[in-house]
């Protein structure tokens, strides 16, 4: 089963062969995509030419974050309003059928279409983007660490993208085999796909003693 959903858009005719599809603006789908997959591939155009730009994302209501380095070409380009296509997906299943025709995946895949501006000046308001970019990827993380320096906020870039128009297309159930198929002595069904986090891995250079943090620890499921 898979549905198509967009957001501030004009509705998509429903194809009749595919009945189980349907438009509907969700945002919060929209932001689980986005926090579980952490990365987005945002798509342009530079003096006529195609570019694609892999970095990690964060949803922030009806907007994403990204963020980098002030010396980046690509995010300065990007920080000029220029109209960007960003695409988002998680895969969460291969669908096992009877045929390799009808053989396929869960997945959840978005696009969105809009442009982005910085977020903020060297200032309160770009501490609080870059803790929402923090906060967005490793829960719990900004309590644990140091301010940021005047010089690593002014050497960050952080963008807010602001969406004008988006697609959410959820691919989900059992594979669909033909009556003969069912029939027939091959296996069928779904393999779910499992990310995570395997272990906390110190850093060479970490002091004797430290442990992983209650961030960490979250993310490892040992809390």
């Amino acid at each position: 089963m898979s549905d198509t959903r967009r957001g501030h858009a004009a509705r998509m005719p429903v194809p009749a062969r595919m009945p189980e599809k349907f438009v509907t603006p969700d945002l919060d789908a929209l932001g689980a995509l986005v926090r579980d997959a952490r990365v987005g591939h945002f798509a342009f155009v530079e003096d006529g030419e195609p570019r694609v730009l892999p970095i990690a994302i964060v949803a922030d209501g009806a907007h994403i974050l990204l963020h980098g380095s002030t010396g980046s070409h690509w995010l300065r380009l990007l920080a000029t309003g220029i109209p960007v296509a960003l695409s988002v997906t998680a895969i969460d299943a291969l669908v096992v059928a009877r045929s390799a025709f009808e053989s396929s995946m869960n997945y959840r895949s978005a696009i969105a279409f809009g442009s982005c501006a910085p977020a903020a000046d060297n200032g309160p308001d770009k501490v609080i983007a870059l803790d929402l970019v923090t906060e967005g990827l490793i829960p719990g993380r900004v309590a644990e660490l140091r301010p940021a320096t005047a010089k690593e906020l002014a050497a960050t870039l952080v963008l807010r993208m602001t969406i004008d128009e988006w697609t959410l297309k959820v691919s989900e159930g059992w594979p669909e085999d033909g009556p003969a198929d069912v029939a027939g002595p091959a296996w069928a069904g779904i393999l779910p796909l499992a990310t995570g986090y395997e272990r906390a891995i110190p850093a060479p250079d970490l002091a004797a003693g430290i442990t992983p943090p209650h961030s960490v620890r979250t993310l490892l499921g040992t809390v």
